[in-house]
């Protein structure tokens, strides 16, 4: 069992601590246990509580009321509202609660009428990535599993690759080709395909090798292909190595393309580029990069 601090469950709920505190003495919808020196703790079962109280007063309703309800009435009602509540805040909880629960049903739901009112790309930025911030911090307190892990990345691969497929072809960009992969021991392959997306909506030819990719394998892709850029995100690998090392092997050996590069390594390192070499920070700068190349 894991056991939380009210200082966990504010960071992992987003209810200040003195909120839950009221909760319980006014109220009474929450009762923490308490060790034996009487320091107040939470379990898994006060957590998922807690998001639902969470869900139904950010959807508007008092916690007075809510305080009246019967359990299976909470979450009842929480049914209820994620299937119209729009506010970004509520549906983190609501997908939070899915995936701890593994209800893939709720969850999909929840982000096909994300996507349907805002847009794949909207919803990535406003929904899933801020939601993918929030499972880090509950991963590290212990609240989720591998198992959660796995089952909210798959569904969310999922998504994207669908987005990919159903991206119409634009002709702003057909005459320049891209090439993106991970290089081995990177597997953020959830950035790597929502980069796929935005190149393609974006007009660009791109093809994927996908992760894991030896930097030999990478070149034979870009003699073959011949792309006029190359993407890939440096996260995981090269932490423990010179990022120099994958620069100077890279650029120089693919004289005629653009070598593209993001990621926490090319954040932390330092570095020298050549010419053909750039470093960006996220999507919006690959936004402006082919903005300027359009004008």
């Amino acid at each position: 069992m894991v056991v939380y601090s009210i200082k966990d469950i504010e960071k992992l709920s987003g209810v200040k601590a003195h909120t839950i505190r009221m909760w319980e003495r006014r109220y009474g919808v929450i009762q923490p246990k308490r060790t034996s020196k009487n320091i107040r703790y939470y379990d898994d079962e006060d957590l998922k509580l807690i998001l639902n109280i969470a869900l139904l007063n950010r959807s508007g309703i008092k916690i007075s009321h809510i305080s009246s309800m019967e359990p299976h009435q909470i979450i009842d009602k929480v049914s209820e509202i994620t299937e119209v509540d729009s506010q970004f805040e509520s549906e983190l909880d609501a997908l939070t609660l899915s995936i701890l629960e593994m209800e893939e049903e709720k969850f999909v739901r929840i982000l096909n009428k994300k996507i349907e009112s805002l847009g794949f790309e909207n919803t990535m930025n406003d929904v899933i990535y801020p939601l993918l911030d929030k499972l880090s911090t509950m991963w590290i307190a212990g609240s989720i599993k591998g198992a959660h892990e796995h089952f909210v990345s798959n569904i969310i691969r999922r998504k994207i690759i669908k987005a990919i497929e159903d991206e119409s072809e634009s002709e702003q960009f057909q005459d320049m080709k891209c090439l993106i992969f991970l290089p081995e021991n990177e597997n953020h392959e959830l950035s790597l395909l929502f980069l796929h997306y935005i190149l393609k909506k974006l007009g660009l030819r791109t093809i994927s090798l996908g992760f894991g990719i030896p930097i030999m394998d990478a070149l034979e892709a870009y003699n073959i292909y011949k792309p006029n850029y190359v993407f890939s995100i440096i996260n995981d690998s090269y932490a423990e190595e010179p990022l120099q090392e994958f620069i100077d092997i890279m650029a120089p050996n693919m004289p005629e393309a653009q070598l593209i590069l993001s990621g926490y390594q090319t954040i932390k390192q330092r570095f020298k580029l050549p010419p053909n070499c750039k470093v960006i920070k996220g999507i919006s700068e690959v936004k402006q990069l082919f903005k300027r190349v359009a004008s």
